[in-house]
């Protein structure tokens, strides 16, 4: 049995084949699909990347503070503390209040029961959205990077 020829005509059909306007459409709809699912699980890493490096940056400047403390007095400001410029990861200086110095009590972070989050210091990163007011309950304090309790809790606001 022989095999049929292939015409030249035959032959370039199949040469010249290619994606058909629904292959590309379901092509383009997956990859839709996929960064649609794929984007919001992304953003949400960086995201809580972020708020643990700001929480072990505090940490960080709380220790210092500690150290501070031992040798006499808390300072007035950051800057008193020689560790460079403090930053938090979305270019925010961090916060910070002594509130053992007598400052206005207005000032002073709260807690949903509007009481004070510590009673010697506030260290907190602004977060994401880089505003922030007294009461963790409103909306633009949600996402501050805190410390509460004497340094017993740091973290994320809404968390607190």
């Amino acid at each position: 049995m022989t095999e049929p020829k292939l015409t030249k005509l035959t032959a370039s059909r199949k040469s010249h084949r290619g994606y058909t306007v629904l292959e590309l459409i379901g092509a383009v709809a997956i990859i839709a699909c996929m960064t649609a699912i794929g984007l919001p699980m992304y953003t949400g890493s960086i995201d809580k990347a972020r708020n643990s490096e700001a929480a072990a940056e505090i940490m960080r400047i709380d220790a210092a503070l500690e150290r501070t403390r031992a040798n006499g007095t808390l300072p007035a400001n950051l800057g008193e503390l020689n560790m460079g410029a403090l930053n938090d990861p979305w270019g925010n200086p961090y916060q910070y209040l002594n509130i053992e110095a007598g400052v206005d009590k207005s000032l002073v972070r709260k807690d949903r029961n509007l009481s004070p989050l510590n009673t010697d210091y506030d260290l907190y990163s602004l977060g994401k959205d880089g505003e922030s007011k007294t009461p963790l309950t409103v909306a633009v304090s949600r996402d501050d990077i805190v410390r509460a309790g004497n340094g017993g809790f740091v973290g994320l606001a809404e968390d607190f």
